[in-house]
């Protein structure tokens, strides 16, 4: 039922106070349209007794107390869905800005999507390749996983997202698979650059897009995410799609939370951030998942830019509590040209475990995996160690194990953003380099594999 008010007490934007209201409930959606017939929409944030705190979607200028109207709805925000969704681009309140028409809805969803009960929960175990060596090949993406992208300020991100859009599939399953991208409180040149980049190569043809800029509203910021994973659930629970999650900058929609917290003059917790930060991120990245009895999937990559490269900052500290992991970009690397700059010690993917081996990847996989790891952490050591003492000061062997971390550097994460690579070609790559070191180092390779797999013209 629509109940409608002229009883606008203050505004003190993005908040707004409207008194002797009646049954107006939390997270209700609402209107306020000025005298001159314009309408800018709002939610309900708080109720206390007949008042009700009204957060603006828009900007409060113009806004005549006395002579606007404020509607309730009786609903909260709802995105229209469709399956003629793919290949739209809409902004960060789910309205059509790529020229095409208004999506005809099959339905009208609540943004904040219904909990995913623990229960009704299936393992996530299966393979995604991105065709991304270090991803791949070291901390493998899995169907229903939340694997985050911990990045820095001018870091590459963007970039490796476009790619990762561009390239993943489930494979054997390349038609039914698709991508929602929500790009969060970005400057207009990247969106312009996602867009054309998805449009350049074809992608946007199963893609979603919902691109929020820096001069929108922060209140709208805070509903993109929440759009994207509302669209996302449609095209997995309804359409049976394996659908790709990609939100990019997670620490932007953190800085909106902030930023309306400090309106609503609420009690700071760490850095200024509210104390239901964990809680608020929670709700959003648990909607990633496989549900008992669907064949559909969402499987999430979130990233954020970490202040100062400080990986114990709020967001990357409490989004590694709640995800399975996260891969790290290194300013080192990216100075040193090795792009994409990924960190793989420090990475992690809890769940590759469940995604690799015979009939999902390679029986050789798991092996390969962990001796390139050992490997790359042995040479690295080495180079250290050659850096203070000189190289005279190393074995034989630890100078092999140092010149096999830069060729690991050079050929296997160094890779260009065009290049695709097959799962096969990852492997292919890892049992080169491992000709570097002498055959009695691959220690941690079960003999039937390194029979089987050692290329045989290097001995």
């Amino acid at each position: 039922m629509i109940r409608e008010y002229r009883t606008i007490q203050e505004i003190v934007s993005p908040l707004m106070v409207v008194r002797n209201v009646e049954g107006v409930t939390y997270d209700e959606l609402a209107e306020i349209e000025l005298p001159g017939g314009e309408v800018r929409r709002c939610k309900v944030l708080e109720v206390n007794g007949d008042s009700a705190v009204v957060q603006l979607f828009e900007s409060a200028a113009g806004i005549n107390l006395a002579a606007s109207k404020v509607r309730f709805l009786g609903h909260p925000l709802e995105l229209a869905v469709s399956g003629d969704m793919l290949g739209r681009v809409f902004n960060g309140m789910g309205r059509p800005i790529d020229g095409g028409p208004e999506i005809l809805a099959e339905s009208h969803n609540d943004v904040n999507g219904l909990p995913m009960n623990p229960a009704a929960r299936d393992y996530p175990n299966e393979f995604i390749q991105t065709g991304i060596s270090t991803i791949d090949g070291l901390n493998t993406l899995v169907r229903g996983q939340k694997l985050p992208i911990f990045s820095g300020s001018g870091l590459p991100h963007a970039q490796l997202a476009a790619q990762i859009a561009r390239q993943a599939r489930v494979l054997g399953t390349e038609s039914n698979f698709a991508v929602v991208f929500a790009a969060i409180g970005i400057t207009f040149e990247e969106s312009e650059y996602f867009v054309q980049e998805f449009n350049r190569t074809g992608a946007i043809d199963r893609s979603v897009i919902f691109s929020n800029l820096a001069n929108d509203p922060a209140v709208e910021r805070i509903a993109t995410p929440r759009m994207a994973l509302t669209a996302a659930e449609y095209l997995a629970f309804e359409k049976d799609m394996h659908v790709l999650v990609i939100l990019t900058d997670i620490t932007n929609y953190a800085e909106a939370l902030r930023e309306i917290s400090a309106a609503r003059k609420e009690v700071p917790g760490r850095r200024g951030y509210p104390g239901y930060l964990y809680t608020d991120l929670a709700t959003m990245y648990e909607r990633a998942g496989r549900r008992i009895g669907k064949s559909g999937s969402i499987t999430m990559i979130p990233i954020l830019t970490m202040p100062e490269d400080d990986k114990t900052h709020p967001i990357p500290d409490l989004t590694g509590y709640i995800t399975e992991g996260q891969i790290i970009l290194s300013r080192d690397l990216y100075r040193r040209g090795i792009l994409p700059p990924v960190d793989v010690l420090p990475s992690l993917s809890r769940l590759k475990d469940k995604g690799i081996g015979q009939g999902k990847t390679r029986e050789d996989h798991a092996d390969t995996m962990n001796q390139l790891f050992a490997a790359y952490s042995s040479g690295k050591d080495a180079k250290e160690l050659m850096t203070i003492l000189g190289e005279s000061a190393l074995t034989p062997t630890d100078i092999k194990f140092a010149q096999f971390a830069d060729e690991f550097e050079k050929r296997y994460v160094t890779q260009g953003s065009e290049e695709d690579r097959s799962i096969e070609d990852t492997l292919s790559i890892g049992w080169e380099l491992l000709t570097i070191l002498p055959k009695p180092e691959l220690k941690r390779i079960k003999p039937d594999n390194l029979a089987k797999y050692y290329p045989k013209t290097e001995e």
